[in-house]
């Protein structure tokens, strides 16, 4: 179908690892003839997806990659988690994007909308507009049935998305918002998420849709030593107080390997920190980080990092088990030590432990002798890693973000080709970013 110049309209989160997925499949949709274009938050996508990209703007709090976990009490666990995650952030947020998911729709009057699968503004609108959509899965834990022993929180889940239809959408509708009646794009595989009980005949598999990202930091890669095996450990944006206390095991943990193990710390809240542009710790032990000083030679702390070219020169990640990390270090063959903390993580780090690709612990208390114990599994012992780059393999034969754009292709040419879009009027319109 390429050339045939479809419309696609990706319905995004203010959420890096649920935007960063979409990056790879319009870019091979724009590769092919089609017009790709966004509905968000344009601070968050645009700062992900380049200047030139189309970005209809939608209301909603710009959280980056931390999402709900940047208001959310670090405390907060289980079924409340899942209860503060949808009354304070999802279904707030769907309220949020309606008006502006609506006023795309109508401006660029797309073929079919990608909605992610938390950005459930995108299904409803779609569906009461009678536009065809597919669902954009960025996580595969809805797909095994996470709540199948909790029949009364799944009917509560279920009577706030009927609610939230009845104000943002079409009240007779009959569409789970998470889950298209078209089609369930997921960015995974069965060897690593396993069999559906979900939507099983919508799912697609396609795998990691994989894509190079502008602007990505500087990081110095002279400090990697070839002779030693160097860690990426890397909690996203979670709540700083709930990540320090991780990374400063983590931290002691490679202390206590110093000279055999490198590791470099992604901390973005700065916990970790000597100041403003400092890159390491201030530990017992450690260099003078001082203008000019040399590096650290086992611990480096940055608040950002390139993280798919240095997935390319690390032996193992420890992690949340977020999704799109996990699905990043395994495309490239790295094992894992995960510790999840809520929401679907642990159901990812069941996931990667059952694939043999990687250990889990407790990231609340986990200890440096522990968490070194599981370092030691993923990095020495062949099995791990061997796993990984079996789930790897499947990831590539998947076929990423090309498996993912011929599925949307076929979708679009279920339906009538679009009328053009009218010449633009004032209000939400998709509009370059180096215009603005």
């Amino acid at each position: 179908m390429s050339g045939s110049g479809r419309r696609f309209l990706f319905v995004v989160p203010p959420l890096v690892g649920h935007i960063n997925p979409t990056l790879g499949v319009g870019a091979e949709l724009a590769a092919r003839g089609h017009r790709v274009a966004w509905a968000g938050v344009p601070e968050v996508v645009g700062r992900l997806a380049g200047e030139g990209a189309a970005v209809f703007r939608c209301a909603g709090p710009a959280l980056g990659e931390g999402g709900a976990d940047a208001v959310r009490p670090a405390d907060v666990r289980g079924p409340e988690a899942l209860k503060f995650l949808w009354e304070r952030f999802l279904v707030p947020l769907a309220e949020a994007m309606a008006p502006g998911v609506r006023a795309a729709v109508e401006e660029f009057r797309p073929d079919v909308v990608v909605a992610d699968q938390q950005a459930v503004a995108g299904g409803l609108v779609a569906e009461q507009l009678g536009v065809r959509w597919a669902t954009s899965a960025t996580t595969s834990a809805e797909f095994a049935g996470a709540l199948d022993g909790m029949p009364r929180v799944a009917a509560w889940l279920e009577g706030l998305l009927e609610g939230l239809r009845g104000r943002v959408g079409d009240p007779a509708g009959t569409a789970d918002p998470r889950f298209s009646p078209h089609l369930v794009l997921a960015f995974t595989t069965e060897e690593l998420a396993g069999r559906p009980t979900r939507a099983a005949e919508r799912i697609r598999f396609v795998g990691p849709s994989i894509a190079a990202r502008p602007a990505a930091p500087d990081f110095p890669w002279e400090w990697l030593d070839p002779a030693r095996p160097a860690v990426l450990v890397t909690l996203g944006t979670v709540n700083a107080a709930a990540g320090a206390r991780f990374l400063s095991v983590c931290r002691e943990a490679v202390r206590a390997r110093a000279g055999r193990v490198q590791a470099v710390l992604l901390d973005p809240a700065g916990t970790l920190d000597t100041g403003p542009g400092a890159p390491l710790d201030t530990g017992p032990g450690t260099l003078d980080t001082g203008p000019g000083a040399p590096l650290d030679d086992d611990v480096l702390v940055l608040r950002e990092v390139p993280q798919l070219p240095l997935l390319e020169r690390v032996a193992a990640v420890v992690c949340h088990a977020g999704h799109n990390t996990v699905c990043e270090a395994l495309w490239h063959g790295v094992p894992l030590v995960v510790a999840p903390i809520r929401d679907d993580q642990p159901v990812v780090a069941g996931q990667v432990v059952a694939a043999g690709a990687g250990v889990r612990v407790r990231f609340g208390r986990v200890t440096a002798a522990g968490l070194g114990e599981a370092l030691d599994t993923v990095l020495y012992e062949p099995g791990c890693r061997a796993a990984a780059e079996r789930v790897g393999a499947s990831f590539r034969a998947a076929g990423g973000a090309a498996a993912a754009a011929d599925h949307l292709e076929r979708l679009a040419a279920s339906v009538a080709p679009s009328a053009p879009p009218p010449a633009p009027r004032p209000g939400p319109v998709a509009v370059p970013l180096e215009e603005r």
